[in-house]
């Protein structure tokens, strides 16, 4: 993902305020850990998580509370026509359990 240039301030205060209702969404949607580290000097964003339901986690895009979060965060982020924010998968190319 990425953040609009000088919003990492306004990013990391919106993310410490998260929605109650959020955080219990992702929760119900199988989601154990959650990580977001930021690149300030490219405002790139790499998330992180544990899922312990993918199905569950493929539904979160449809769920109302998930786009008003959307919708709440598209000033700050380079987002979708649907508000989503633009994301590039990663493969996985090493892992050291």
């Amino acid at each position: 993902m990425k953040l609009l240039p000088g919003f990492d301030v306004e990013y990391q205060k919106r993310h410490n305020e998260i929605w109650q209702e959020l955080v219990v969404l992702l929760k119900e949607a199988g989601i154990k850990e959650y990580h977001i580290f930021l690149d300030k000097e490219e405002g790139n964003l790499l998330a992180t998580m544990q899922v312990t339901n993918e199905t569950a986690t493929g539904n979160l895009p449809a769920h109302p509370v998930m786009k008003k979060w959307w919708a709440h965060m598209r000033d700050i982020m380079e987002t979708n026509a649907d508000n989503s924010p633009v994301s590039i998968p990663l493969e996985e190319v090493f892992y050291l359990p």
